[in-house]
């Protein structure tokens, strides 16, 4: 009560100067000339006023100037000030100055007592680092925080932000939000809430539907951190990372960005999404079969292309050797050549006999000498095959030198040079000449425009050197579950320039009862579909049944297997190959297990079932009956942890079971290689224990789906051996 008694004691106007005077004495008004007044602190001048004495009030024009403390000075051209309420009412070309900013604005309301200023028709703020302007403010001198309401614009010279409501420190340079806010920078944009930015130092905190987007990448979290100088930022809780380019979604509790090489390390229930052109039918409707991947921590990257170890996808060449694909584009394109010189030389025999027939029957047996000659110079030209490697010569010619080789019968007598153009412009001896040499002119035109190279210049950029691509990491506890496969590894590593997943230590693959493990996986897509996995050093396939413990396996330094419409289609097991599965007779009921060793095998795939098991090289086999099984019936290293196994999406998202290493169930010393129990006479082909082979082609009674790799059972009648091809 004290204080507000204190605030509302009333204190005298008074006038210290004027350079004329003129009053009223009924009225008690005194007309002024550049009068100066004194107000509590505040000193106020103006060219002329009407003081109301007995009131405490005046009225100033043209001039108005109020100075406060030294600290605050108010310019104007009208002012009406009560010194009871030490209110001061400002029109026109108000200007409010304080030590950092000055506040600009047509109407201004000020109380001279808590040095508060006031409008509401629209204004500005302006000081050495931004410039505020809004449809109403308020602005406390003392605190130096100035509130902004209604079309807020702060402009920096880094960003510009756009809010409903904000409040701004001109002293610390920090903005606090308390509505919808955009913070736009060169490339990239904020989105908030609630939450505070320094447009000092750039760096900002959100906390109320926060969004950061830049290009085609938009990263959210309940908590956002960001520095604007360096680039980093942190989001806390609900974290989703979108690149709408690459079709990736990142999700997790815990991320951190670098805007400088564009990576986001995310922890904390990490797992994101990949999109792919494969469909999973979901009640009778058919839906995108996304890939969901987990792991302890996950990093998102765009790099340089050309600082990648790229992988190039498997593809099966003649003879069934295994290549990649630009090996086999290059064969194909060799094969179009060879091709298309053996027709030009088929044309080049047949064209000059016919055009020299032609000539005779033009010229009806006339014996000219002219047209003798013509005949025998189109004889004596090369066939296209020579022009062939004239256009060679010209497409690998260097740009400094220009020099073209053209032989001799087509060889121009003269050949001048365009200054303008820096063409070659042969003079040749004859049309017949020139015409053969067209292509040479067409393609030194080429070299001129297309490529547009200078001469003395070679270099040539490669956009390589600029192209940037996404790049995956994941750590520790890695899961994989799609609807056709399903995998874990300690780590994993996917770039969008291949389209391949890579799987490191431990690596283990499922789908439906098969399992992969090996040192080293590599699954390929293409057009955003399966194309191809291989199985790097110590490839080891296991196969079962739901209801049976009968395991058939697969083992190999190399396992590469072609996936076609989301199906396997053929599977390749190179060095040291080695297999065991298991028949059934007519009854459904296990007759044989069977025993095989090769250097490479090939199993072959139709509408999910195995079909054939071919020897691709010499191999040996052996067959056991159900009831003579030896001691030991799975090879070296084997592994079967189908407990380690993602179920599900939810699965991967939580992440509760660790990955651990795979057990390993050691056999017998005498199962480390696979030989035969009998060895029968090379004639008896009828008795199971060995036969030599190199065809073994087999039905399958059940459907595999997509990942599944081996048959678990193959019917005993329904196998037929042969000893002749591959």
């Amino acid at each position: 009560m004290p204080s507000v008694l204190f605030a509302q004691k009333r204190s005298i106007i008074n006038l210290l100067s004027s350079t004329s005077v003129r009053g009223d004495v009924k009225r008690n008004i005194n007309y002024l000339k550049n009068p100066v007044f004194q107000h509590d602190n505040a000193i106020l001048t103006c060219d002329s006023a009407v003081f109301y004495k007995d009131r405490n009030f005046f009225e100033a024009f043209k001039n108005v100037h109020i100075n406060q403390g030294d600290t605050v000075n108010i310019y104007s051209d009208f002012l009406d000030y009560d010194g009871n309420k030490k209110v001061a009412n400002l029109n026109s070309n108000v200007r409010m100055i304080d030590a950092t900013s000055t506040l600009t604005t047509n109407k201004l309301i000020y109380f001279m007592d808590t040095k508060i200023g006031r409008y509401v028709d629209g204004g500005k703020i302006v000081n050495k680092e931004v410039t505020i302007t809004s449809k109403n403010a308020w602005y406390f001198s003392n605190s130096r925080d100035a509130w902004f309401r209604y079309n807020v614009n702060v402009q920096t010279p880094q960003t510009v932000i756009k809010s409903d409501t904000l409040r701004y420190n001109t002293l610390t340079a920090w903005t606090y939000f308390y509505g919808p806010t955009n913070i736009k920078g060169k490339d990239d944009n904020l989105y908030t809430e609630n939450g505070s930015y320094n447009t000092r130092n750039e760096n900002a905190f959100f906390g109320k539907k926060n969004l950061y987007t830049q290009g085609t990448k938009s990263l959210k979290g309940d908590s956002l951190f960001y520095n604007g100088k360096t680039g980093y930022g942190k989001a806390i809780k609900n974290i989703v990372f979108k690149d709408t380019s690459d079709k990736m979604i990142l999700y997790g509790q815990l991320g951190e960005y670098y805007k400088v090489d564009e990576r986001i390390v995310v922890t904390q229930n990490a797992y994101f999404g990949m999109d792919t052109k494969d469909s999973v039918t979901i009640k009778d409707v058919k839906r995108p079969d996304t890939l969901w991947l987990g792991a302890d921590t996950l990093e998102a990257q765009k790099v340089l292309q050309q600082t990648l170890k790229l992988l190039v996808k498997p593809v099966v060449l003649k003879d069934n050797e295994l290549g990649v694909e630009e090996e086999k584009a290059k064969a194909e394109k060799e094969k179009e050549k060879a091709e298309a010189r053996k027709l030009a030389a088929e044309k080049a025999q047949a064209t000059p006999a016919k055009q020299a027939v032609s000539v005779a029957d033009n010229k009806k047996g006339r014996k000219d000498k002219k047209a003798d000659k013509t005949a025998n110079e189109l004889v004596s030209l090369p066939p296209p095959t020579v022009l062939d490697s004239v256009k060679k010569v010209i497409d690998s010619v260097k740009t400094d030198s220009l020099k073209i080789i053209i032989p001799k019968s087509t060889q121009p007598v003269v050949a001048k040079t365009d200054s303008v153009k820096n063409a070659i412009k042969p003079i040749f001896p004859n049309k017949a000449a020139k015409d053969m040499a067209s292509p040479l002119a067409k393609n030194n035109a080429k070299i001129d425009t297309t490529k547009k190279l200078k001469l003395g210049s070679t270099k040539i950029s490669n956009p390589l050197d600029t192209t940037r691509t996404r790049v995956i990491k994941a750590f520790h506890n890695v899961r994989v579950y799609k609807s056709n496969m399903q995998a874990t590894a300690d780590s994993l590593f996917y770039t969008a320039a291949d389209s391949a997943l890579r799987w490191y230590k431990n690596p283990m693959l499922w789908g439906e009862g098969s399992q992969q493990t090996g040192d080293t996986i590599h699954v390929f897509f293409k057009g955003n579909k399966l194309h191809s996995f291989q199985v790097l050093q110590n490839g080891f396939i296991v196969n079962v049944e739901t209801d049976s413990t009968k395991f058939n396996q697969v083992k190999g330094t190399i396992i590469t297997g072609f996936f076609k419409d989301g199906s396997l289609k053929n599977m390749y097991v190179d060095g040291n190959a080695e297999s065991i599965y298991y028949t059934k007779n007519n009854k459904d009921e296990y007759d044989h297990m069977n025993q095989s060793v090769s250097s490479r095998i090939r199993f072959n795939f139709d509408k999910k079932e195995l079909t054939d098991i071919v020897f691709i090289k010499e191999g040996e086999g052996a067959a056991y009956p159900i009831d003579k099984l030896p001691k030991e019936t799975t090879l070296t290293g084997f592994i079967w942890k189908p407990e380690s196994r993602p179920k599900s999406k939810a699965e991967v998202i939580k992440g509760n079971a660790k990955v651990k290493a795979p057990a390993v169930k050691k056999p017998s010393a005498t199962t480390k290689k696979v030989t035969p129990a009998v060895k029968p006479p090379a004639t008896k082909t009828n008795v199971a224990p060995k036969t030599a082979v190199k065809t073994v082609e087999t039905k399958t009674t059940k459907p595999l789906d997509s990942a599944v790799l081996l048959k678990p059972a193959i019917k005993a009648d329904t196998v037929k051996k042969t000893v002749s091809g591959n």
